[in-house]
């Protein structure tokens, strides 16, 4: 397959890569393919990196069927990363099981147990790295459902060290828009696999999607703010941290004795 990306996909896909240092020479990269837009966008944008940069790295795909339906075809996933060069395994990991017989909810077992499943396979070929699709849609969404679920400010990194499986996971996609790798893959005929989750379109995050989508119609320029909340230097003034009753035992008595 002749690999080629417009000139700004490719330049923002390696700026990711030597900003956070992404890809080292000798690396072995295990990519999560779910087989929708995203993974399989991933996997073409790496073959190319792949083909055109200097420092040498070698890619292998994992495709985990979570058993959400007997009719799980990854055929065409198999057939796109062959002509790839890359080498693709389908793992079964039986998640519809776990969630059914779990009160936790499905969509933080679902990336639990996927998360595992790629850690175990990367160590077991010798992989030191995983990369997954997520871009910065993905990011600002975290970063905004953390704000409205648990008040936290925080998302995803571009790049993470996993101390217990030795693994560094990595996410070379985050600074395009999923819109933008919609319209790529749309172009170019990707054979997308739909998703099998039976809850997919109504999660927590298709909410926050949508939101974001509404308010951009009077914040014309939310996303971008939103964006560029998620890096260190947008602190601003911020409360300290809240005392505990112990640290606020002598002030207390100070106003109203003991």
């Amino acid at each position: 397959m002749k690999i080629d990306l417009p000139k700004s996909m490719f330049s923002r896909i390696t700026r990711a890569v030597v900003e956070f240092e992404l890809i080292d020479e000798g690396d072995k990269i295990l990519i999560g393919v779910s087989g929708g837009k995203d993974s399989l966008f991933l996997t073409y944008a790496l073959a190319l990196l792949r083909e055109r940069f200097k420092k040498k790295f070698a890619l292998y795909a994992l495709t985990i069927n979570p058993m959400f339906t007997k009719d799980f075809d990854v055929d065409a996933v198999s057939e796109f990363c062959r002509s790839l060069d890359i080498e693709h395994t389908v793992e079964d990991v039986d998640i519809a099981s776990v969630i059914k017989a779990s009160n936790k909810k499905p969509c933080f077992t679902c990336s639990y147990f996927r998360r595992a499943a790629m850690n175990r396979y990367a160590n077991s070929i010798g992989a030191n790295k995983v990369a997954y699709a997520h871009h910065l849609d993905d990011a600002v969404e975290t970063f905004l459902m953390g704000i409205l679920s648990s008040g936290q400010l925080n998302t995803f990194t571009p790049k993470t060290y996993l101390t217990r499986t030795e693994i560094t996971v990595i996410r070379p996609l985050v600074y395009l828009r999923e819109s933008e790798i919609a319209k790529f893959t749309r172009k170019n005929n990707f054979n997308i696999i739909k998703s099998p989750c039976p809850i997919d379109g109504t999660t927590n995050r298709q909410t926050v999607k949508e939101l974001i989508r509404s308010l951009e119609k009077d914040f014309p320029n939310l996303f971008s703010h939103l964006s560029s909340s998620i890096r260190k230097s947008a602190l601003g003034d911020l409360w300290e941290a809240p005392k505990t009753l112990e640290q606020m035992r002598k002030s207390y008595y100070s106003y109203l004795g003991r």
